[in-house]
């Protein structure tokens, strides 16, 4: 089979730094023809640096030259961009979160299936080794049966003063939709994406509402801010487990924190760094695991399966329909919030 054509749509930051030199090291199966942004001269200096060979300021005149497509736009156009893909006869990496909303979200899968073309999103967590070893002991059920997970995404002081992370309109959300995701679905991924069955969530944007901010990442307008900043939420699955989720941009804490605990029946795993907790002999275990098989950049990984699962090599590893669950708790998580109950689903 001849190579796949690759093209990419946004040349913001996650494109340049993540998904074209991803792609660029899979240049046996890949050659980038194309880059698109409504920023025509950014695309173009994209294009010169990279070697691409073209740069166009409109998506559908670039998928008539392109196998494959990548989407870095903000979240607002990831579902118009993938569904016109899709329609295309396009395959498609789409950057999380999937889209704006679980409605966005279900018409790219069905534009998926229509097409019969590979839809995936980019949650990158999953590749990361800490990720890969612990979803071998969650399906080896070294722990039993998941009973709690408890997920915090925390950040100090450190709200993204550039791009439109902060633009309500274009993303949908703050610290959740950005952040959050991705701890939320490496969580699912590894409980084997149960049914929820009840969400319950509070937002809050108050610390970034005030002048003088302390910011590690950049300016913005306190004034304009109308995004979230910190989030709890409650999730209860199907199967009885529950799980309870912290994230926040800016919160005042010692310092950042980033982890994924899940208890069981039969023990306890902690991803970041990964570990397993357990009762034997009448005593308490804390096992580490001391060494861990290096692994590729989880960037580079998931640009690999994607290209492995088009050319028929591999499982794909983030199935749409997964990436829908994680949208869908998430706007539940901002209902919730918004009318101050919790929304059964």
């Amino acid at each position: 089979m001849s190579k796949i054509k690759l093209g990419i749509v946004g040349v913001g930051g996650i494109a340049v730094d993540r998904h074209i030199p991803a792609f660029l090291r899979l240049n046996d199966d890949v050659s980038i023809e194309a880059v698109c942004d409504v920023n025509f001269i950014r695309a173009q200096e994209v294009a010169e640096s990279f070697g691409i060979p073209h740069a166009y300021n409109d998506y559908r005149e670039m998928f008539t030259v392109i196998d494959a497509v990548v989407i870095c736009t903000p979240n607002k156009f990831h579902s118009e961009i993938t569904v016109a893909a899709l329609n295309s006869g396009l395959h498609v990496l789409c950057e999380k979160p999937m889209a704006m909303t679980v409605e966005e979200c279900q018409a790219m899968i069905d534009a998926s299936k229509k097409a019969e073309k590979v839809l995936s999103i980019g949650f990158h967590y999953r590749f990361m080794k800490e990720s890969q070893g612990a979803k071998r002991i969650m399906v080896a059920k070294e722990i039993g049966h998941p009973l709690v997970v408890r997920i915090q995404a925390l950040r100090r002081r450190k709200v993204p003063g550039w791009g439109v992370f902060t633009n309500k309109d274009l993303q949908g959300g703050g610290s959740l939709i950005d952040y959050g995701c991705h701890l939320l679905d490496l969580s699912l991924w590894l409980m084997g994406n149960p049914n929820p069955v009840e969400v319950s969530g509070t937002t809050y944007h108050a610390l970034s509402n005030q002048p003088g901010q302390v910011n590690q990442w950049g300016n913005f307008n306190h004034e304009t801010f109308n995004v979230d900043d910190h989030v709890t939420g409650y999730v209860r699955f199907a199967n009885g487990a529950s799980m309870l989720l912290e994230v926040s941009w800016s919160a005042n804490i010692e310092s950042d924190k980033e982890s994924v605990s899940i208890s069981g029946d039969q023990g306890g795993i902690e991803v970041f760094p990964l570990k397993l907790n357990y009762a034997k002999h009448g005593m308490l275990f804390n096992s580490d695991a001391t060494w861990m098989p290096e692994t590729e950049d989880p960037g580079y990984l998931q640009a690999k399966n994607f290209v492995d699962v088009i050319l028929n090599r591999a499982e794909q590893i983030v199935k749409p329909e997964e990436a829908l669950q994680v949208s869908q708790i998430m706007e539940a998580i901002y209902k919730s919030s918004e009318n101050q109950k919790s929304v059964q689903l």
